[in-house]
């Protein structure tokens, strides 16, 4: 089984890297914290997602420190989900949120999964450009949130 191959894309002062060895925790949960869908997020939460996943790191090599992330949950073959997309501030608005959704939907161990989802608030046309419509038969989806 593949599911350890690495991937990974360079662009000017930027790389993309599947390397779960080149994950930043510390960076990953300070981005995390800006976000409005796990600001709340733990520390070992955020931690074990990240080890059950397929990470991208997004990387400015010129200053070698992680500056993005997106996650991907998936079994390889049927079903991924797109989540945890982030880019820090400070990058935003050079293309690189684009970057990223290009690289993980190029990435070889992804290719032939059958059906994709993600969920946002307020980037619908990024994703857009990529192909993902609303769901098509979102009353047929279910969700269960024990407590606290």
């Amino acid at each position: 089984m593949m599911n350890d191959a690495i991937y990974e894309a360079r662009r000017g002062g930027y790389e993309i890297s599947t390397d779960p060895a080149r994950l930043d925790l510390d960076r990953i949960v300070a981005l995390m914290r800006t976000s409005y869908w796990a600001a709340e997020r733990t520390r070992e939460s955020t931690e074990a997602s990240l080890r059950n996943s397929r990470c991208f790191g997004l990387y400015d090599t010129s200053h070698e420190r992680q500056i993005g992330l997106t996650r991907v949950v998936t079994d390889y073959a049927t079903f991924a989900w797109v989540c945890d997309v982030i880019v820090d501030e400070e990058y935003r608005g050079n293309g690189l949120g684009v970057w990223m959704m290009e690289t993980v939907l190029a990435d070889p161990r992804l290719r032939g999964v059958r059906r994709w989802t993600l969920a946002t608030r307020n980037a619908h046309a990024l994703y857009a450009r990529f192909g993902f419509i609303p769901l098509a038969k979102p009353g047929n989806w279910m969700e269960i949130r024990p407590g606290p």
